[in-house]
């Protein structure tokens, strides 16, 4: 199953090559660390309070995300998430589903998240179903009764499920329906006997580190046994396999000769670099997240959404966006020094086949904002917004209740400090994909 038989005979680069290579391949396989970052701590720790209880198990979250909820950035309390992780190294999976009356989707991604498919309201329908995830090389018979396949291209899965929440009041029928998402092995399902499985690996203590030093390229090792070498990335993992990473676990930066340890440093820094760059005029999600088909060799995009948002939907199921500056150039908007507003004109609401949000988060933790109101996000649903009479809106961002009620009603609190607000458009319209509806500007206003 090592990835590292695939790859290509390994010559030794010169220095220039091999920055080169360890630049590409940080790209490349920062999803897949920044994958184990939340992987290590749901699926391996046990003793980790994020533990989803190992594979093969979901974990539900059926109440609404608050500040205290740290283990998620950007969590949104439109569609409470369920957890899972599978692998598929001793056989495939099904996973089967309820018929849900409201919006859900399933989709299950690789370990360098891009994305094997969907099971939800936009893709499969509302009704029950059984899908088998199957892993690479699985050539096994398809049982009967089977309602879709998903073929992995990595030996390990994840699951960030999503359902819609109506509010508080709704916490017991969501519950209900997650309840009912179910995991179970091909043998279980076929009530026949298990294959013998397959060993357990010496997982890696996950480390914040790793990311930035040349360690990034111990771990990623390890994590190539679980993806085989695919034909459209044969080259890069050629390059890899130069520096040592085979996917053999056994790369260490100490056996590179010096100038080859450093020329990895180096590389590093360059990739990121380019992050940093690609990442500072990334403004909404388009062409963030998607299949392996989707993405190509566009291995930066993918690592721009990764570090924005960890596991986004692909723009067709949701669309993402928000704002990097105010409309006086301000980056990043600070509710500190001054208020803002959003105004959304008449007919230029956000255009949803399901529904709209926004949702703040204090930065840099990108995480929910603790206010008076307990009201963290607004959107199509929330009650008692009070619109325009033109059929207009105005949202008014601040991080003090406004004195009138009726832009009290449409407060979206902020941080006593600078922010974001994230934008999320589910079943958008064409108008929102081919550009033709555009976002508002976030207004300044001087206290």
């Amino acid at each position: 199953m090592s990835a590292g038989n695939g790859a290509g005979p390994a010559a030794a680069p010169t220095a220039g090559p091999a920055r080169s290579a360890a630049a590409d391949a940080w790209i490349w396989g920062y999803p897949l660390l920044q994958n184990y970052r939340t992987m290590y701590p749901q699926a391996i720790d046990p003793d980790d309070p994020r533990s989803v209880g190992g594979f093969g198990r979901f974990r539900h979250y059926s109440q609404p995300f608050t500040p205290a909820n740290t283990d998620v950035v950007t969590p949104n309390n439109d569609t409470p998430y369920s957890w899972a992780w599978l692998d598929l190294r001793d056989e495939p999976w099904v996973v089967s589903v309820p018929a849900v009356d409201r919006y859900y989707v399933l989709p299950l991604h690789d370990l360098d998240t891009s994305y094997v498919g969907y099971i939800g309201t936009r893709t499969t329908g509302k009704e029950a179903g059984d899908y088998l995830v199957a892993g690479p090389g699985w050539r096994g018979q398809v049982p009967d009764g089977i309602s879709g396949v998903l073929r992995a291209d990595t030996f390990l899965v994840g699951i960030l499920g999503r359902t819609y929440l109506a509010g508080p009041g709704d916490v017991a029928a969501l519950r209900t329906i997650q309840e009912q998402y179910r995991l179970r092995p091909l043998s279980e399902f076929l009530d026949t006997a298990a294959p013998h499985p397959v060993g357990e690996p010496v997982w890696p203590v996950w480390r914040e580190e790793d990311l930035d030093s040349a360690e990034f390229f111990t771990l990623l090792d390890f994590l190539l046994q679980f993806f085989p070498v695919l034909d459209s990335e044969r080259e890069l993992r050629e390059r890899l396999a130069a520096l040592g990473v085979d996917g053999s676990g056994e790369f260490e930066l100490a056996a590179l000769k010096p100038e080859i340890q450093e020329a990895v440093r180096l590389g590093i820094a360059d990739a990121r670099e380019r992050l940093e760059a690609a990442k500072s005029g990334a403004a909404d999600s388009t062409g963030w997240f998607g299949t392996r088909a989707e993405h190509g060799d566009d291995h930066l995009t993918r690592a721009v959404g990764v570090d924005k948002g960890l596991y986004g939907l692909p723009a067709a199921e949701a669309w993402y966006a928000g704002w990097l500056e105010d409309d006086r150039g301000n980056r990043p908007p600070d509710a500190s020094v001054r208020d803002h507003t959003v105004h959304f004109p008449a007919g230029q609401l956000p255009p949803a086949r399901f529904f709209w949000s926004a949702t703040m988060y204090r930065l840099p933790e990108r995480l929910l904002v603790a206010n008076p109101a307990d009201r963290y996000s607004i959107g199509d649903r929330t009650p008692g917004l009070v619109y325009d009479e033109d059929g207009g809106l105005t949202l008014y961002v601040q991080k003090d209740r406004p004195d009138d009620p009726k832009q009290a009603a449409n407060w979206l609190p902020a941080p006593d400090g600078p922010f974001t607000i994230a934008v999320r458009v589910y079943g958008p319209e064409p108008s929102v994909l081919d550009g033709g509806w555009s976002m508002p500007t976030l207004a300044a206003h001087d206290r």
